[in-house]
């Protein structure tokens, strides 16, 4: 599915964002380069977006962008080679990572966590492949907010995004699971007490009235 739309991926993320979605992954940056680590993997890196802005802002740090879908992967080196940014992207599994322990002082994710078979697995392996001392970033999509403006995003996002992202993209089934995905996500506080029980010391912080949350694991 995500290797099916890996061409348009980028276009629908600004259209069906308005933008902000740069917004979040800025602040994610931020968060990530707090400790300036020298080692920082960016995992379901997708198209390369937060793997390419971590290697601008941190042009020193050894910068590793790993995906399971190969197609976007090819569109993440092009970008890297047109932007002359050295970043290495290769395929690789969530759940059993190829690298070894405490290879890296950073590791961030942005909208690809909830994707993953076994959240505590894959925590279970961020927190192995973290240095002592190491930060995980998680930039996702919470459930959708209570209130008013719940109501209006739970329209856009359930019915109004996945027709215009079928349309634009071809495939319909992609984006009727994001809405999808996101509903079954854990909220704030469960992913968060998920992290801590992987041994994390954990934070979070909503984003654009609760439409994004960004949760900081820091590996005492």
């Amino acid at each position: 599915m995500f290797s099916e739309i890996a061409p348009r991926y980028d276009l629908l993320n600004r259209l069906l964002s308005f933008g902000a979605d740069l917004r979040w992954r800025r602040r994610a940056v931020d968060l990530a380069l707090e400790k300036a680590p020298r080692r920082i993997l960016d995992l379901a890196t997708g198209t390369g977006d937060l793997a390419l802005m971590l290697k601008e802002r941190a042009p020193a740090a050894e910068v590793v962008g790993a995906d399971f879908a190969p197609p976007m992967l090819e569109i993440a080196r092009k970008k890297a080679e047109a932007r002359g940014l050295e970043v290495r992207f290769l395929e690789a599994d969530a759940l059993a990572l190829p690298f070894p322990d405490e290879s890296f002082e950073a590791v961030t994710i942005a909208f690809g966590f909830r994707n993953f078979a076994d959240y505590e697995k894959a925590l279970r392996e961020l927190y192995r492949v973290l240095a002592p001392g190491g930060r995980l970033v998680l930039l996702e999509f919470p459930p959708p907010p209570k209130g008013a403006f719940g109501l209006v995003y739970r329209v856009y996002f359930g019915r109004i995004l996945p027709f215009l992202g079928g349309l634009l993209s071809g495939n319909f089934g992609a984006y009727r699971y994001l809405p999808e995905s996101v509903e079954a996500f854990p909220a704030p506080e469960a992913l968060k007490a998920m992290m801590a029980a992987a041994g994390f010391s954990v934070r979070y912080e909503l984003l654009t009235f609760g439409v994004a949350a960004i949760h900081v694991g820091d590996r005492p």
